[in-house]
C-alpha cells in the first residue's frame, strides 16, 4: 500500500480497527485530517497511520484490549494467530545501560543501538523521524516505558522488521502523561503497515496487562529480555 494512498472511510476503518461511524466522528471532530467528497470521507494513509499510533499509545486500557483483539482476529483470519514481538528483538540491538539522562540522548542512543543491527538503511532519517514523533507526542506511555518510533510510518527506512530495546540506568522523564519517569525504551522498527499498528498494541498491552516490568527490571542480560516478552505474550493469550 502507497503511503500517499487515499483511503475512503470503509477502508480507513477497516485498517484501524474502528467502525467506520467511529472513525467519522474523528474526522468530523477535526481530531484527524480528513476530506469530505461525493457523501464519503478520504483519509492519506500516512497521515491516518500516524493519527492511529498516537491514538494506540494514548488509549485506555479498556480500548486498547478492544483494539488489540480486533487485531488478534486479523492476525487469525490470515493464519498468523502465532505470531508474537518476541520473534523481532534482536540481541545485537539491545542495551541493559543506556546512559543518557536527558530526552534527546535517549532517541540518539536508540537510534545507535538499531544502528548496530545493521539493518537500518537512513540512520540519519530514522533519527529526524523519532525526534519529530516526540515533538509531535511523546511516546512514552506510563508503567516505565516508551515506545518510540517514526512518525510518519517508513516501511524503506530498514531492511526486515525488528525492535531494539534499551534499559537505561536512571527513570528519564520522557513525557508520560503521568509524570512518571521513563526505564524502559522499546524502537520499533517494522517494513509492514499493518504489523507496525499491530506491534505497538501487543507492547502496549503487555505494558499495561502483564508483569513485564518488573521482569525486565530483573533481566541481566539480552537474552532474559527476549524471554521475558515472550512469556509474558503466551500468558497473555491464555
Amino acid at each position: 500500500m502507497n503511503e500517499h494512498e487515499m483511503l475512503n472511510l470503509r477502508q480507513a476503518a477497516g485498517h484501524v480497527h474502528l467502525e467506520p461511524n467511529e472513525l467519522k466522528h474523528f474526522a468530523q471532530r477535526g481530531e484527524i485530517d480528513a476530506q469530505e467528497r461525493g457523501g464519503d470521507w478520504y483519509f492519506e494513509h500516512r497521515v491516518l497511520d500516524e493519527w492511529a499510533q498516537r491514538n494506540i499509545l494514548a488509549s485506555t486500557v479498556r480500548d486498547l484490549r478492544h483494539q488489540h483483539d480486533a487485531m488478534m482476529d486479523e492476525q487469525r483470519r490470515a493464519r498468523r494467530e502465532g505470531w508474537g514481538v518476541s520473534e523481532l528483538f534482536r540481541t545485537d540491538a539491545m542495551s541493559l545501560a543506556i546512559a543518557a539522562k536527558a530526552k534527546a540522548g535517549i532517541i540518539r542512543d536508540m537510534t545507535d543501538l538499531a544502528e548496530r543491527s545493521g539493518l537500518v538503511y537512513d540512520v540519519d532519517g530514522l533519527f529526524k523521524e523519532l525526534v519529530a514523533r516526540e515533538e509531535a507526542a511523546s511516546t512514552a506511555i506510563g508503567e516505565g516505558i516508551a515506545l518510540l518510533h517514526p512518525r510518519f510510518h517508513d516501511p524503506y527506512l530498514f531492511e526486515e522488521s525488528f525492535i531494539a530495546y534499551g534499559r537505561s540506568e536512571r527513570p528519564i522523564f520522557f513525557g508520560s502523561t503521568d509524570g512518571s519517569g521513563t526505564r524502559h525504551f522499546f524502537l520499533v522498527c517494522s517494513t509492514d503497515h499493518e504489523m507496525h499498528l499491530h506491534i505497538l498494541a501487543r507492547l502496549a498491552m503487555l505494558a499495561h496487562g502483564t508483569d513485564l516490568i518488573e521482569r525486565l527490571d530483573a533481566a541481566e542480560d539480552a537474552e532474559t529480555v527476549v524471554a521475558a516478552v515472550g512469556e509474558c505474550e503466551a500468558e497473555y493469550r491464555k
